[in-house]
């Protein structure tokens, strides 16, 4: 986006879902950044997949149940948050606002709820813990170098981060066709600033290839294994939640392991194609880890009803990635958290009409497929 299309809080606020945020987003980016957050792998059938798996359930809903206005808030990982929606982590929000990460990041504690911010954001660990004081998590990809991981941790616990986010469903990075076809790379003014040593040139790419294809290729490690997870558990004093996780057995391993909780995610449809919807995912991963640790959900998450059918299925709380981008793009931090609200008022509306007064009386009772 250039200087003279800096979002406005307006445009946001007279969109009245996540569709009109999109579809204003869309002639405000540049193309191929409007396809990379968009886009999924190759024919992204998941993509599709994890909003299909919402519009299967409808709701049994209570009558007369005489309560008041429900009470949206929770507990999770020491923080007391004021509804149960997350930021998830999501590169360079450079490619959206000028002020990428630090926008998102004042948005979510202004809500009152938990920003996460991505390894390969555009703004850094400690820029952002200067500016925002609402919880903050760090995402973490596991690079060769275990120096740079080591430091990479050693910095979100010195600048108050509250939890580290292992993502584990990249060893590789999925075939992204279209920014394959854009041979995506960062424009100028935006780059990995967590690692800005590491930064690719936009000579590395030639046509036909993505430059955080390449990037993942040459900086991540491939051989990502459970050995891994118990490195950062014992590395790091910050609770672990591990994203990326589908089945049952997986997370019930990661528990075993010491993660703090389990983010049931398929990295929004970005990586294996034809992988299995969130939330078809969610009820056995739930079953595994029998209470024991918080349980997560992103992927496809549109609506506030949306949130209600994944908590009703024994999420503890979301994550919203895409839904805040388009956001942000179109009206910058006011943008992002004029979308929470309307978040809010969802499940507002919709937790009243279900007969439910707060999260703890959502149950697959209200559900039916």
């Amino acid at each position: 986006m250039s200087e003279d299309e800096t979002p406005g809080a307006a445009d946001s606020v007279a969109a009245v879902n996540v569709e009109d945020l999109e579809a204003r987003a869309r002639t405000l980016l540049a193309p191929s950044a409007y396809d990379y957050y968009a886009g999924g792998a190759e024919d992204e059938v998941t993509v599709r997949a994890n909003r299909e798996a919402f519009q299967r359930w409808r709701f049994r809903f209570r009558v007369l149940t005489g309560g008041s206005a429900p009470k949206l808030s929770l507990d999770l990982l020491g923080s007391t948050l004021s509804l149960p929606i997350l930021l998830a982590p999501v590169a360079v929000h450079g490619l959206g606002s000028p002020e990428g990460e630090l926008a998102t990041a004042r948005a979510a504690a202004r809500a009152g709820t938990v920003f996460c911010l991505s390894t390969l954001a555009s703004r850094t660990i400690e820029e952002v813990a200067t500016t925002v004081k609402g919880p903050r998590w760090f995402q973490l990809y596991i690079y060769r170098d275990r120096g740079l991981t080591g430091e990479l941790v050693d910095r979100a616990v010195a600048a108050g981060y509250e939890a580290v986010v292992l993502t584990v469903d990249t060893p590789v990075l999925g075939r992204r066709e279209r920014d394959m076809r854009n041979g995506f790379t960062l424009p100028e003014g935006v780059a990995y600033a967590n690692v800005p040593h590491r930064q690719p040139a936009a000579t590395d790419v030639r046509a036909g290839e993505s430059g955080l294809a390449n990037y993942v290729a040459r900086l991540l490690d491939p051989t990502l294994g459970w050995e891994d997870l118990e490195w950062l558990v014992a590395r790091s004093p910050l609770p672990v939640v591990v994203k990326g996780v589908v089945r049952g057995d997986d997370a019930k391993r990661c528990v075993s392991l010491g993660a703090a909780g389990v983010l049931v995610s398929n990295h929004g449809g970005r990586q294996l194609d034809s992988s299995i919807a969130t939330l078809d995912a969610l009820p056995e991963v739930v079953d595994a880890v029998a209470s024991q640790v918080p349980v997560l959900l992103d992927g496809g998450i549109r609506r506030g009803t949306d949130v209600l059918k994944a908590i009703c299925q024994g999420a503890t709380a979301v994550m919203i990635g895409r839904a805040y981008l388009w956001a942000l793009a179109v009206g910058g931090e006011d943008g992002v958290l004029a979308l929470i609200e309307q978040f809010r008022d969802e499940l507002t509306v919709a937790m009243t009409l279900l007969g439910a007064g707060r999260l703890g009386d959502l149950s697959s009772d209200l559900l039916w497929r």
